[in-house]
């Protein structure tokens, strides 16, 4: 009996044992792999999880959580891990490989690196296509924040793209008032 052709699930645990901390993911059938983060791509991370918490947003209804994964419609064996999420409840949610359903997922939001056309390229049409209703992208390559709501098929209808100096107040649809200050964050991401 001729050996089993291992899946892209199996090529990414094979990764995965292989080079600890890195991220391996399945956007659009293809492995993608996002380097260790910096000092400043944590740090502003820890920030934001802090600004969200602060806002109400760690209660009974939602979890402000880093890196839990989510699985996504537009393949067999899609899957991301976004930076931070806005999280439902995920007991009973949990569908394959510690992914969860993307239907519990209010907000992802993603800090750049070096493989930052996977945020602004490849992750858009994968979150739209899960319809997870707010996508958020810390853009330190061009000093920006996008913030894209509306999902519909493999985009979003609203991308806003906001400058330093400016303040953005988030759909209260994640569960609370967030205003995110977009000189402060950019900053955080950079030092």
């Amino acid at each position: 009996m001729p050996a089993r052709k291992p899946t892209l699930l199996d090529q990414v645990d094979w990764l995965m044992d292989r080079v600890p901390g890195a991220r391996f993911e399945v956007i659009g059938g293809e492995i993608c792999v996002t380097p260790l983060p910096d000092g400043p791509h944590q740090s502003v991370l820890t920030d934001l999880t802090l600004l969200f918490m602060d806002a109400g947003l760690d209660n009974e209804s939602t979890e402000v959580l880093q890196k839990v994964a989510v699985w996504l419609p537009g393949g067999p064996s899609d899957f991301a891990i976004p930076d931070l999420s806005v999280i439902e409840p995920f007991d009973d949610h949990m569908i394959e490989f510690n992914c969860y359903d993307p239907a519990i997922f209010r907000l992802v939001l993603e800090v750049t690196a070096n493989n930052y056309g996977n945020e602004l390229r490849s992750k858009v049409a994968a979150y739209a296509q899960a319809k997870i209703p707010v996508y958020v992208i810390l853009n330190r390559r061009d000093d920006r924040i996008h913030v894209l709501t509306d999902p519909s098929g493999d985009a979003y209808g609203d991308h806003r793209v906001h400058s330093p100096g400016e303040r953005i107040t988030l759909p209260e649809s994640i569960g609370a008032k967030v205003t995110l200050d977009v000189k402060a964050l950019l900053d955080a991401a950079r030092n």
